[in-house]
């Protein structure tokens, strides 16, 4: 069967040899857990179950998940033993459960999904992607994912395909975001403040390109406004191929002051309700380790 999850559309026989993704039609996955460094509303005090997926549909040159997203590192499982781990991390509290890096596994986690509820999984499904959706696959989860998480990366077209090879990225990660609208409608809450459903879009601030995430945040407000909110990320730390490759050296370095406070100042601006990270966030310690803990 041909491939055609995400906007790359690479008709690979996923059976038969890995797509651009990286994967086959295997699920891979590198760790389960309880993650407390989402957004507060994301982790509550109990934590997110999130389950860290392998490969990716957008190999983006910066990834702090880079060696499962760009390198692969991960180990097959099965639907049903990843049905089970939903079971577990809601046996161990978990707010929700937390889909990281979900797009090129969307048929098989459906399915585990299904075999999960039929033996009592009954949390909110969240879906944390990098925002390079096709709208006719996000259809495929309505009624069955409460929370979307998307990133929206970039703005300028140069950007997308120097820094992950994105093609006509903006235009297909706005098209995702209102999909996403579509189906969970504006953000509810239960009475811990904690997200039930609606969508939370982020987006992290690249140094030297703050002008590109200003025209995000402008576009945002025009087009959403309070249908969804926004959580507006500093973490920046160098990883992937921008510590090692030269033609990025220029993105080898964190956040400045002045950076972020442009991309601040465009928030208020823009009027959008949300999240805002503290510059202190841009630590490795931040980053899991992905030794399979969970599997």
């Amino acid at each position: 069967m041909k491939c055609e999850l995400c906007p790359r559309m690479c008709g690979v026989d996923r059976a038969q040899k890995r797509g651009f993704c990286g994967m086959g039609d295997k699920i891979t996955a590198a760790k389960a857990m309880l993650h407390f460094w989402e957004e507060p509303c994301v982790s509550g005090e109990r934590g997110s179950g999130a389950v860290f997926f392998s490969g990716c549909v957008m190999k983006c040159v910066f990834c702090q998940n880079y060696d499962i997203s760009s390198e692969n590192v991960g180990r097959e499982i099965s639907e049903e033993r990843l049905a089970e781990i939903f079971l577990e991390l809601q046996d161990k509290g978990a707010q929700n459960i937390n889909l990281v890096n979900p797009t090129h596994f969307v048929p098989q986690i459906i399915n585990s999904i299904e075999i999960a509820k039929k033996q009592g999984l009954r949390l909110p499904i969240v879906y944390n992607s990098g925002g390079y959706e096709r709208v006719e696959t996000l259809r495929m989860l309505d009624g069955i994912v409460s929370v979307y998480l998307p990133d929206v990366k970039y703005y300028s077209e140069e950007l997308s395909k120097t820094l992950s090879a994105a093609p006509n990225y903006f235009d297909t990660a706005m098209n995702s975001v209102a999909e996403m609208v579509r189906q969970t409608g504006k953000p509810s809450f239960d009475e811990n403040g904690a997200i039930k459903s609606g969508v939370i879009v982020r987006h992290l601030v690249l140094p030297n390109h703050y002008k590109d995430s200003v025209e995000i945040i402008k576009k945002l407000g025009e087009r959403f406004g309070g249908e969804i909110l926004f959580s507006l990320m500093s973490q920046y730390t160098p990883f992937g191929k921008v510590k090692t490759d030269p033609r990025f050296a220029k993105m080898n370095r964190r956040l400045t002051t002045f950076e972020y406070q442009k991309a601040l100042d465009a928030v208020y601006e823009a009027a959008l309700e949300g999240f805002m990270q503290e510059k202190s966030s841009a630590n490795e310690e931040y980053t899991p380790k992905f030794d399979f803990e969970g599997l």
